[in-house]
């Protein structure tokens, strides 16, 4: 298992930051690599909701469905899939701190398959690369 842990501190409320990062319309805005999404559950937001997004990683289209499993108002929201031989379980966490928000994103990476058991631990960097990427995405939203 591939685990990546990164935080950053967001000038912004908890409300503001946790309803970018736990609503795939406001995330969407956030993150520009992302230029589709789909709702695919009657449930059309917090736990239980499932959707699919498409981002172009690389000059690739990628789609993946996620599903949220865990939800708790401006506390945390955790968004499980099941991609490429690999369940991709991140964690979001927001909390005030000091006037500002904390937002502590934590990714597990767990393969299934053998090529993504080899390949996941020497792809790690890119994985946080590209974590930190949308974090910073979704702190200039917030901040603006």
């Amino acid at each position: 298992m591939v685990r990546i842990s990164i935080i950053r501190k967001i000038e912004s409320t908890v409300e503001n930051v946790f309803n970018t990062i736990s609503n795939i319309t406001n995330f969407s805005k956030a993150v520009p690599e992302i230029v589709d999404f789909e709702i695919l559950s009657e449930i059309k937001s917090g736990l239980g909701m499932r959707f699919s997004e498409t981002r172009i990683t690389n000059k690739k289209k990628m789609v993946t469905e996620l599903e949220i499993t865990e939800f708790v108002k401006n506390d945390h929201v955790r968004m499980v899939a099941d991609s490429h031989g690999t369940v991709w379980d991140t964690l979001f966490e927001v909390k005030q701190e000091n006037g500002n928000t904390v937002l502590k994103v934590t990714m597990d990476a767990k393969a299934h398959k053998l090529l993504s058991k080899l390949l996941n631990p020497l792809m790690k960097g890119l994985f946080r690369k590209g974590v930190a990427k949308n974090l910073d995405d979704v702190k200039k939203y917030c901040e603006r």
